[in-house]
């Protein structure tokens, strides 16, 4: 099993659009068994893969059948103080949804624990062990999860807290989705700057703890480096920015500008975290254009792209933006098995 983190320092981007309907691609075109890790406090992968119903039934009422669990219920101990997360791990089953998919929800109240991974990571800081399997949630997460799934894909926040830290220190691999815009460019250069920052100071401390308590860690799920520092699998670009001329709608000149500088960005901020077998020219993923009315649709059906259909409303030009999308999706997923290098 492999865990993909879908993540960047800027939000609007497209990321849980593209997380959730990726997924769906490998489950249903690839046979992979997958599931869905909603790490955004806001919840949008939950209500795109679930609608709003079920948001009513799970968050107001507090009822869905049979019961499952939220993230926020997997860490209930770690907000309560302990170093390990609940096992009692019941997703949303994939019949339940038309993406197919095994789903952890979100929860508005997982914002809370963020105080709690915060004062762990001063603990960690300090070679501490409880603070070390604190922030190793997410590595005893998957472990508990290696034999019934393919591939995680954990959808995060557009934060750069102690939540996203954790959930990137159980992830093997990492994907940034962008927007043509410069605060995307500079999102990256965040990440980049942040994860080298604390990838350091974890394997320091995962040193001193060693040093401090020899052999001890050997009892836990803790992973001696974040694998994630050797584990960026590429980008996205969202939306182009078009005018007509001449009849041929090209890109505009700020678009040529931000298009034609994010390779080197992306070499220059995250190419020493390039999995092995990538380099600057392998890892753009694809261009996804604005996809205009099909998003809302898709979200009010709660339907992948993909499937949408004459009953959920698809009219018009929309047949051919889905059919686009299809192609779309079908490259960008076979370009991320092609660079796990056989992962999965």
């Amino acid at each position: 099993m492999i865990s993909i983190a879908m993540f960047n320092n800027k939000g609007g981007v497209g990321k849980t659009t593209l997380t959730c309907n990726l997924a769906a691609y490998f489950s249903n075109e690839f046979r992979k068994r997958v599931l869905v890790v909603d790490c955004d406090p806001q919840c949008n992968a939950t209500q795109l893969i679930m609608g709003e119903e079920f948001a009513t039934e799970f968050y107001w009422n507090n009822q869905f059948a049979p019961p499952v669990t939220s993230i926020r219920d997997i860490l209930q101990p770690i907000e309560d103080g302990d170093s390990q997360i609940s096992f009692d791990i019941r997703p949303i089953i994939s019949s339940k949804n038309r993406f197919n998919v095994d789903l952890i929800p979100g929860h508005p109240g997982f914002s809370i624990v963020e105080d709690r991974l915060g004062a762990a990571w001063h603990e960690l800081l300090g070679g501490d062990i409880g603070g070390i399997r604190k922030n190793n949630w997410n590595t005893d997460f998957c472990k508990k999860l290696e034999d019934k799934y393919d591939i995680i894909f954990f959808d995060l926040g557009p934060s750069l807290g102690s939540i996203n830290r954790s959930v990137l220190v159980g992830c093997n691999y990492f994907i940034t989705p962008m927007g043509t815009d410069i605060f995307s460019i500079l999102g990256v250069k965040n990440i980049a700057d942040w994860i080298t920052r604390w990838a350091e100071l974890y394997e320091n401390s995962i040193s001193l703890s060693e040093q401090r308590n020899p052999g001890r860690l050997a009892n836990y799920n803790i992973n001696q480096t974040p694998k994630i520092t050797n584990g960026y699998i590429g980008y996205t670009m969202q939306q182009y920015i078009t005018k007509a001329k001449q009849g041929i709608r090209r890109p505009t000149s700020a678009y040529e500008k931000i298009i034609t500088s994010v390779p080197n960005v992306i070499n220059e901020s995250l190419g020493s975290f390039f999995a092995n077998g990538i380099d600057i020219n392998n890892a753009k993923l694809g261009d996804v254009p604005h996809l205009y009315s099909l998003i809302p649709l898709a979200q009010s059906v709660a339907s992948p792209i993909l499937n949408l259909k004459n009953a959920d409303g698809l009219v018009g030009a929309q047949f051919k933006q889905r059919e686009n999308y299809n192609e779309l999706i079908s490259s960008i997923s076979n370009r991320i098995l092609s660079n796990l290098g056989g992962a999965i």
